[in-house]
């Protein structure tokens, strides 16, 4: 009888642990590329007809760089998966820790590129006028409310908005782990505050991607899941099912500051797309110009040179980065993509490492 009582007990403390915002941080922990499991979530059905990049035979050298080489910096440095494909050839394709190409991984802030897709695709749609309407435009509820009237989707999408936020993942009671593992999403922008003038400087933050999902769902009265398969990824000849983790079950709103779940080949086709200038396969899904919009730096109202619409800038290229060292990594002059996953960033700087390893191809 006694045991019977602490295993209730212990399933009590857990249920109810899991059903507060400082619970389920206490509970699951730190962030992890397995999280996809734990969040309710939107399919994205694969392709019937996916497309497949080439397999290249495998050798000991890509280019000049030795595979042995990459190995070691990827095992070294906790990956699951490390991919090369220039021209459409998979150069390289190794998996690490038991992960296959069919595992999936959460994309973390990776899913900030695909949200600034989505706000391309629906100004091309009509749905949106311009970059530089105002945000109040589309989220009433902050008209009037501490200069947010002055706040314009281009200031959301380069992270100049001046919207107050912290971005520790670390801390329960910040406002990213309260976005990651908070239920009430479309609540918390009663609770939006700014910290300096929109369009004077540039702070990485979050909230800027999760304000352009919400601006993508009532702009085009779709989820934000729906209008991606519609415009994108129904269209990128996916090879697995994925999904769009949402913050509860019952009318949830996509997690657009992270949390689109996928395999690596199929994160390697959004890097496709761009290097192709939004064209798939000879039908255009995003304008050109908004491709190169989006991956160029300017640095008028507070842009800087190594960030714009919701892609990094390196010397040579582009990419998009996530938690934990997820990235897709895209050098036009090459007609490169890297891909690379993993369970933590390790000690390696992967943007530097992807430029070295492109300078050998």
């Amino acid at each position: 009888m006694k045991k019977n009582s602490s295993v209730l007990l212990l399933v009590f403390i857990s249920i109810t642990f899991q059903s507060c915002l400082v619970g389920r941080f206490a509970w699951y922990n730190f962030s992890d590329i397995t999280d996809y499991k734990i969040f309710p979530s939107r399919p994205l059905p694969k392709s019937t007809q996916p497309f497949r990049f080439v397999e290249a035979p495998q050798r000991e050298k890509v280019g000049q760089a030795s595979v042995k080489v990459i190995d070691s910096i990827a095992t070294a440095n906790n990956s699951v998966a490390f991919l090369i494909i220039r021209n459409d050839s998979l150069l390289l394709e190794h998996y690490y820790q038991g992960y296959t190409d069919s595992s999936t991984v959460a994309s973390f802030s990776m899913a900030k590129s695909y949200t600034s897709a989505l706000i391309g695709a629906a100004i091309a749609d009509g749905f949106i006028k311009s970059v530089d309407e105002p945000i109040t435009n589309y989220l009433t509820e902050l008209k009037g409310k501490e200069g947010f009237d002055k706040v314009t989707i281009k200031h959301v999408l380069q992270m100049t908005s001046g919207i107050k936020a912290n971005e520790s993942y670390y801390n329960p009671f910040g406002q990213a782990a309260k976005l990651y593992y908070g239920r009430t999403l479309r609540r918390s922008l009663k609770h939006l505050h700014t910290d300096y003038a929109p369009g004077t400087q540039f702070a990485y933050r979050s909230v800027n991607t999760q304000l352009l999902g919400f601006i993508v769902e009532r702009a085009t009265r779709k989820t934000v899941t729906a209008y991606l398969n519609e415009k994108i990824w129904s269209h990128l000849d996916t090879e697995f099912d994925a999904n769009w983790s949402i913050d509860k079950k019952k009318n949830g709103m996509e997690k657009t500051f992270c949390c689109l779940n996928a395999k690596a080949r199929d994160f390697a086709k959004l890097g496709r797309l761009y290097l192709n200038k939004g064209n798939w396969n000879g039908k255009q899904l995003l304008p050109a110009d908004w491709v190169k919009q989006s991956t160029v730096a300017e640095r008028k109202e507070g842009g800087v040179a190594y960030y714009k619409y919701q892609w990094w800038l390196s010397r040579n290229g582009y990419y998009a980065d996530g938690l934990h060292g997820q990235f897709v990594y895209v050098n036009p002059s090459k007609n490169l993509i890297i891909v690379r996953l993993g369970k933590r960033s390790g000690d390696a700087s992967w943007p530097a490492v992807f430029e070295q390893l492109a300078s050998y191809l």
